[in-house]
């Protein structure tokens, strides 16, 4: 990244971040909060109302070294921001750690903090992580899992990587139609979920390791299938 460039990385970063904290716009993705306790108890509502996503951070666009990375998470902490969501997919792995880079010198409490499951990742010598992220240098394959297992497995992988003992909310991701990398067709994988990651994440929330879940996708369909659950 070229010095005239990496300014103006940074300089959108913070004024976006300056403009989300002055609630001139808000930042939003297609996610359902599915959670609820046992008997239909209250959905947990973070207190935030924008934030920071981790993909540009994830070098999913272009390269971006780490010392910007730190700065743009500076800057947007320095201007308000409060709510940081990322990905093990973001960069597969590069995104969470450079967050938790960040983030691990903070107060936990001062902060909300989601990350996504379903997507697990396992160092290879032969992994084809370029394929997906060209601009990562991350060493990792991707194993689509919506297991119970599998998810349980997904969290304590990303609070490794992040170096923080709890996340506030967890999204199982991308199981909609338009995934073309998924091993099999959406529902099967929904219908995996349905009875795995859905009620492994409830159990999660139980245990104090989660406060809340949903889905994290990019089409409807699946949104509406678990608001008629």
């Amino acid at each position: 990244m070229t010095t005239s460039s990496r300014r103006n990385f940074l300089g959108i970063a913070a004024a976006g971040s300056a403009l989300a904290a002055s609630g001139v716009f808000s930042g939003g993705t297609l996610a359902a909060p599915a959670d609820t306790s046992q008997g239909g108890g209250v959905r947990y509502v973070p207190p935030v109302k924008f934030g920071l996503g981790g993909v540009p951070l994830g070098n999913e666009f272009e390269l971006v070294t780490d010392e910007d990375a730190y700065e743009t998470l500076k800057a947007a902490w320095n201007a308000g921001v409060r709510y940081y969501d990322v990905s093990p997919w973001y960069g597969l792995g590069l995104a969470e750690r450079r967050y938790g880079n960040f983030l691990h010198n903070k107060n936990r409490d001062d902060y909300v903090l989601s990350s996504k499951v379903g997507k697990l990742l396992k160092a290879s010598p032969h992994n084809n992580a370029k394929s997906n992220f060209p601009f990562s240098p991350s060493p990792n394959n991707v194993v689509f899992d919506y297991t119970a297992d599998g998810v349980r497995r997904s969290i304590e992988d990303s609070l490794q990587r992040v170096g923080v003992s709890r996340l506030d909310i967890a999204f199982v991701h991308d199981i909609s139609p338009d995934n073309k990398l998924l091993p099999t067709p959406w529902q099967e994988q929904f219908a995996i979920a349905l009875k795995g990651a859905f009620p492994a994440l409830s159990r999660m929330r139980e245990e104090g390791i989660i406060k809340g879940w949903g889905i994290g996708v990019n089409t409807p369909e699946p949104i509406l299938r678990v608001s008629i659950r």
